[in-house]
């Protein structure tokens, strides 16, 4: 069995207990792509080429730092969320999570999950996208949603592994995806670089 050493280039918490949930224990090394900056120059494109370019970039800056390591592969990600053909980021404050949570209550929106892995001089990368039908919330609930703090820093401005997973009242599509990861695309991506899903297990301590 090969020994794979997997570097995942995100600070998202979410990211890496989906892996761990896996059976797969990343490092980490967050890069230091400027995700609003970039958004910005990339200027009009479709939300799931948004999120395919972000995890990209995320992975490109990373993956130099390996450049030496012949077993290690580097993993970028990026969520964007999109309303009414609109993407949307983390809101970062209060009130634009207010703003953005009320417009999507009672409504359906797109999760975009960007994936780029890089292997050596090889690369691959895929967008998921899953369906997610939202609650219809009250402004109260709104308000104490926001308050936790739990939306301001998530792509949509809800997570799934969380006090939001209450107002998401289903999903088409991936729920690994909504996470931040998408396994079966992941899993994919890694074959088409000649990575068998396998030996990602290999140095695996159980928890």
């Amino acid at each position: 069995m090969t020994t794979i050493r997997v570097v995942l280039a995100s600070a998202s918490p979410a990211r890496r207990r989906v892996l761990l949930d896996a059976g797969i224990d990343p490092s980490i090394e967050v890069s230091a792509v400027d995700e609003e900056a970039r958004t910005l120059e990339l200027g009009a494109i479709a939300p799931i080429d948004l999120a395919l370019a972000l995890a990209k970039a995320k992975a490109d800056d990373v993956a130099p730092k390996f450049a030496d390591e012949s077993n290690t592969v580097v993993i970028g990600c990026d969520s964007v969320f999109e309303l009414a053909e609109v993407a949307y980021g983390k809101p970062v404050t209060p009130e634009v999570a207010v703003e953005r949570i009320t417009a999507m209550s009672g409504q359906a929106g797109l999760l975009h999950t960007g994936h780029w892995v890089i292997f050596g001089d090889r690369a691959a990368g895929a967008a998921t996208t899953t369906v997610i039908h939202f609650a219809h919330l009250t402004a109260a609930e709104i308000a104490a949603y926001v308050a936790t703090g739990e939306p301001l820093n998530v792509a949509g401005a809800f997570t799934l592994d969380g006090r939001g997973a209450a107002f998401v009242t289903g999903i088409e599509g991936d729920p690994s995806n909504v996470l931040g990861i998408s396994m079966p695309t992941l899993r994919r991506l890694l074959g088409d670089l000649g990575i068998a899903w396998t030996d990602l297990w290999s140095n695996f301590a159980p928890r």
